[in-house]
């Protein structure tokens, strides 16, 4: 087993266990829902006593073997360890949760634990199957756009829970999925995100300079030009870490008082100048030389 599937295997069992943790113990107990393949599991409890986990590996299978052909050889791989062990988990601790009174605490909880392990799921490249699985088949067959196919297929879910859970339920559910949905997004991207900047300034030399001896950062300077006025205008282009974004625009402000700057998210960024000057700060204190 190389490192790199012993190291996927490792999240899948992680994130599989919390994401079972959040549905029998702080979910189900608050009698919320979740969208999906989970959500149908957890109706279906509510209406029928039928265990969560067994249901779930049932629905998922099915879905698994009717889209199998749509799915890469590594994801049906990833899919079938995480179906199995996400409905075993459920199953293991189904009952051991109890409901403390406060549907609202549950909900925020339910969001944190299962947005980790969602997070951990996704990250070794995995997938819950599920909806995940009908979104592909759609978009094969009739080219729908896959994240807006996955929301409108958990919404349906969410709305049917309306009718079993009440409209108080169901709210505390959005406020569940609101929660998990942004610590997915902070489990995958990290707590040391990256902005990216384009600065269009008369003076780009000087600044992209500046950027490199006062902030030890690498920037990319090319040419440009207005579509209106036809002139030839320099561009900076530097990816920065969130914190130093201030220092930056001090940095670029010093040189020039009205320059043109964007700035948007960067969701991960690799090789190149940027990795290799991080390297070189973890080893040294001493100012950084760029390679040539």
């Amino acid at each position: 087993m190389n490192r790199r599937l012993a190291k996927d295997l490792i999240l899948i069992i992680a994130g599989s266990f919390l994401f079972a943790i959040s549905i029998n113990f702080f979910a189900i107990p608050n009698r919320l829902a979740e969208g999906g393949v989970t959500g149908l599991s957890m109706i279906t409890f509510y209406l029928y006593k039928w265990s969560p986990g067994i249901v779930n590996f049932i629905i998922n299978t099915a879905l698994l073997i009717i889209g199998y052909k749509l799915l890469p050889k590594r994801m049906i791989f990833y899919s079938i360890v995480t179906i199995f062990l996400t409905s075993l988990f459920l199953f293991i601790t189904e009952g051991m949760g109890k409901s403390y009174g406060d549907p609202l605490v549950g909900a925020i909880f339910a969001g944190v634990i299962i947005g980790i392990g969602m997070g951990l799921i996704f990250r070794a490249g995995s997938s819950s199957g599920g909806t995940a699985i009908i979104a592909r088949m759609l978009n094969k067959s009739f080219g729908w756009e896959l994240s807006n196919s996955m929301f409108i297929l958990d919404a349906l879910v969410v709305i049917g829970g309306y009718f079993v859970i009440g409209p108080l339920h169901t709210m505390y559910t959005l406020v569940d999925l609101f929660v998990g949905k942004k610590v997915i997004d902070f489990v995958m991207e990290g707590i040391d995100t990256k902005k990216a900047v384009t600065i269009v300034s008369d003076h780009a030399s000087d600044i992209a300079k500046a950027i490199n001896e006062e902030m030890k950062k690498s920037a990319t300077v090319f040419i440009g030009y207005g579509s209106y006025t036809k002139e030839s205008r320099e561009v900076v282009y530097c990816i920065i870490r969130r914190q130093e974004l201030f220092r930056l625009k001090q940095v670029v402000h010093q040189i020039d008082d009205h320059p043109f700057v964007i700035i948007h998210d960067v969701r991960d960024v690799f090789g190149g100048s940027f990795a290799w000057l991080e390297n070189q700060k973890k080893k040294t204190n001493l100012p950084i030389k760029r390679k040539t």
